[in-house]
């Protein structure tokens, strides 16, 4: 049975956010990603890399939370073919260490197999900003 790509994606969604917002077990967010999953992140970001698997995507998401406290959608809007979908993403963050909240954009590539997430490519709309809210 072939999986819906957007009805995977909604579903990783669900489980990303119960994991970072009500500890949920990681397992229950991996089980969307194929197990050679890689997330590309803009390299001068400090989660910037390649994070690859199961456990560079555990890894990415502590990275990501020693950054941000706080990640919140104000628009996202979807647009799927077979095995990719491209996400319009408008929201807020707050930065861990310095309180800032930054108001942002940015779209993100997501590709599947065999019903699974294998890649994620975002595209910030303005990475110094990003760093700006992130500096002391």
């Amino acid at each position: 049975m072939t999986v819906d790509v957007m009805t995977r994606l909604r579903d990783f969604y669900a489980a990303e956010a119960a994991y970072l917002t009500e500890g949920a077990e990681f397992e229950q967010m991996a089980a969307h990603l194929a197990p050679d999953v890689v997330m590309y992140q803009a390299s001068s970001l400090p989660y910037g890399g390649e994070w690859h698997g199961h456990e560079g995507f555990r890894r990415f998401i502590a990275a990501m939370g020693d950054n941000w406290d706080g990640l919140w959608f104000d628009e996202q809007q979807f647009v799927s073919d077979r095995d990719r979908v491209v996400v319009y993403s408008r929201g807020r963050l707050r930065a861990r260490r310095t309180g800032r909240t930054l108001e942002t954009s940015l779209l993100q590539w997501i590709s599947f197999r065999d019903g699974l997430i294998t890649e994620f490519r975002p595209y910030y709309h303005d990475t110094s900003a990003v760093l700006a809210a992130l500096t002391e």
